[in-house]
């Protein structure tokens, strides 16, 4: 799932997609506006497309998009990495006057039916660590300490990103018993 913007050719989603057949776009990133209804729609699309249970792999308000779908809907969800969500005050609401292309509206913070791992940044632009581990909290993830990643995009450095493809490799399993998420 991808976040609000197209992400780079470099970024960690873009490469994943183009050198693996089994990740998928779920949509293909539209950019801006990011509107709700449409990304679940596609997410509900995509994944009711296969009776195979998948993984999904979100960044940014890609993550917002996971939430509400899997407070609308049921499907073969495995789990999912949720990489980076941008924090979201319940209270707020944009001016009369004021065009926002952003996520507005009730972010579910109902725990989510299929495991998860959050992946936070200590010093993120669009969420606090404390955010995130609310989000966390309130989600029933796992929570993924990145350090110093802040939003974990092109900007910020990440191509490749090995971590995260452990991170999904380790969602493939069952949990250990003390909680890590196997990293």
């Amino acid at each position: 799932m991808p976040g609000r913007g197209v992400p780079l050719p470099d970024h960690w989603s873009r490469r994943w997609v183009s050198s693996d057949p089994k990740y998928r776009w779920a949509p293909e990133p539209p950019g801006p506006p990011f509107v709700v209804t449409e990304r679940v729609a596609a997410l509900h699309a995509a994944i009711s497309a296969d009776s195979e249970p998948v993984i999904l792999v979100a960044h940014s308000a890609g993550c917002l998009t996971v939430a509400v779908w899997a407070s609308q809907h049921v499907g073969p969800v495995r789990a999912a990495l949720l990489v980076t969500p941008p924090y979201l005050d319940p209270d707020w609401t944009a001016e009369p006057d004021e065009t926002v292309d952003v996520f507005i509206g009730h972010v579910p913070r109902e725990p989510l039916p299929f495991r998860s791992i959050l992946v936070a940044s200590r010093n993120d632009p669009h969420a606090t660590f404390a955010q995130f581990e609310a989000y966390a909290r309130d989600w029933g993830s796992e929570l993924f300490d990145a350090g110093a990643v802040g939003h974990l995009d092109s900007k910020t450095g990440f191509g490749p990103w090995p971590d995260g493809q452990r991170l999904v490799r380790s969602l493939t399993v069952p949990p250990s018993h003390d909680g890590s998420a196997g990293t």
